[in-house]
């Protein structure tokens, strides 16, 4: 089966961007706020392009499951000065959700008649060409070392291989738009590692936020129950 040019492209090419701006993001204005706006944007940009180029109507459920997110994410920038919010920091982080969005678009077209492990292992082999050409002149002499390679297999095998693999298991039967409003989660466990691995502090307004976000979740992720059919 041939791949399709334009949606394969378009996979790689996200993946490329969305780790330049994601990252360049988490070092500008953080790891809370990098993460939560970066993916916390991405459940509203997909829906967007799922309705423009799919025809997908998210519903209601996901409109009051994203605006919750949304609110939480709100709540999560209002922290006063305990976290750091840089303008240049979010705008990065708006095109690391603008590209997640695009990338799970892709993916969900490539999807149809191939294996969820094929497409992955091709979307990733085009965005680490693309970004091949960064390594030039870029200072690896950390990675010999007995840390440098750890972090690298976990960034590589856990990070990555497995979470994306699972993410695109389940978009095989999962709208797009559900899809990135359920992978909030992974924000979600970014913030607290935030706090309690980095150092970062949160106050309780940000405190409330990750609740509106769990709402939100919890909201898109419990579906209604199925009422028994008349007679």
């Amino acid at each position: 089966m041939r791949w399709p040019l334009i949606p394969t492209l378009c996979a790689g090419g996200c993946i490329a961007s969305y780790q330049l701006t994601f990252f360049a993001a988490v070092k500008t204005t953080g790891v809370a706020v990098g993460t939560m706006v970066g993916i916390g944007s991405s459940p509203v940009m997909a829906g967007i392009l799922a309705f423009l180029v799919l025809g997908e109507r998210p519903g209601r459920r996901w409109a009051g499951a994203t605006a919750l997110a949304v609110a939480g994410c709100s709540l999560l920038l209002a922290t006063g000065g305990e976290v750091s919010v840089n303008p240049l920091g979010i705008v990065l982080a708006l095109g690391a959700g603008l590209s997640y969005a695009a990338y799970t678009l892709a993916i969900k077209a490539l999807l149809a008649g191939r294996s969820p492990d094929a497409v992955i292992a091709v979307a990733f082999c085009l965005g680490a060409l693309f970004l091949a050409p960064l390594l030039v002149g870029a200072d690896l002499s950390w990675l010999p070392s007995v840390r440098g390679a750890v972090v690298v297999l976990h960034l590589g095998l856990i990070a990555t291989a497995l979470s994306y693999r699972l993410f695109a298991r389940g978009l095989q039967t999962v709208p797009v738009a559900s899809a990135v409003t359920l992978s909030l989660a992974e924000p979600l466990t970014a913030t607290i590692l935030g706090v309690t691995v980095v150092g970062e502090r949160l106050t309780l307004t940000s405190l409330g936020g990750i609740l509106l976000i769990f709402g939100g979740l919890a909201l898109l992720a419990v579906g209604p129950r199925n009422r028994p059919g008349r007679p």
